[in-house]
């Protein structure tokens, strides 16, 4: 086990403490301070050093080769039929200026809530609480490391730590976030059918815990390479690619339900349908 994964370890106690105290202090004060250190480390030094942003790895591997141009033109490609647009933020963000997004537009955004069973988002409760009292439509996301725990044990750990599910009209499914491994193999050491078996895993204690099927987020590439199941009639597809199209889809998706355009200067999304459909994805159980 290498020396970051040790770590890992000895911070994930400590972590999930403050990250409940966050949260319990969130339902009351949506400002939610994050705490000042979490284990003697400074907060922000301990989100440098554990924290992966939904999509950095595919960005690190395939590349970000969205431009000021290109971004333009997906947006503009999208705004031709009924969708949304939206951002996803981490623990990187540290405390959002809501109201700015707000005002370029922004009516959604997922925020990351956990990584493996060792991380917790210290800036969770302002970040999910404060996009939520705007008016966005939010949801939680998990980055999964599917080498560090079972998928039951880290959708539990997930669900436990702020991604569960709310049938109050603006909150989303939990998003699984499958991408290029920061520290190892790009599968994780397993092998197609390990990993499809492992998103099962997850998908299905999810679903057990909530009643929704988690969104599937992950790159083309990335899944043809790790990945030899069928998840496109349980669970809806956000799709990064960062470009000014979505391109081919991975195996059995015929759409995508969220599409991750461009990591500049925040992680741009949309939602592939009108505001009313958002609405729905966050009310209908599945």
């Amino acid at each position: 086990m290498s020396g970051p994964r040790k770590r890992w370890r000895r911070f994930a106690t400590s972590a999930a403490a403050a990250s409940v105290a966050v949260l319990v202090l969130g339902a009351l004060a949506p400002a939610g301070a994050a705490p000042a250190t979490v284990n003697g480390m400074p907060v922000d030094d301990y989100v440098a050093r554990y924290d992966h942003p939904m999509g950095s790895q595919i960005a690190r591997v395939e590349g970000e080769h969205s431009t000021a141009e290109t971004q333009a033109v997906a947006a503009g490609d999208t705004a031709a039929a009924a969708t949304v647009e939206g951002i996803d933020v981490s623990g990187h963000q540290g405390n959002v200026d809501w109201a700015n997004y707000w005002g370029q537009g922004k009516r959604f955004a997922y925020v990351k809530a956990t990584e493996g069973t060792y991380y917790t988002n210290p800036y969770f409760a302002q970040q999910y609480n404060g996009s939520y009292n705007i008016g966005m439509i939010r949801g939680a996301y998990h980055f999964a490391t599917p080498d560090t725990a079972s998928g039951a044990a880290q959708a539990n750990y997930f669900v436990d730590h702020g991604g569960g599910w709310s049938a109050d009209g603006k909150t989303l499914p939990g998003a699984l976030d499958m991408e290029y491994n920061p520290y190892g193999p790009t599968c994780y050491g397993l092998s197609k059918s390990g990993m499809t078996a492992w998103i099962k895993d997850f998908s299905d204690t999810y679903h057990a815990r909530t009643g929704r099927y988690p969104v599937i987020y992950t790159s083309t590439s990335w899944w043809n390479q790790c990945v030899d199941g069928a998840f496109a009639a349980t669970n809806p597809l956000w799709i990064a690619r960062y470009a000014s199209t979505v391109g081919t889809l991975p195996y059995n998706w015929g759409f995508h339900t969220f599409w991750q355009y461009s990591s500049s200067p925040i992680d741009q999304n949309t939602f592939n349908g009108a505001y009313d459909r958002l609405q729905v994805l966050a009310t209908s159980k599945g």
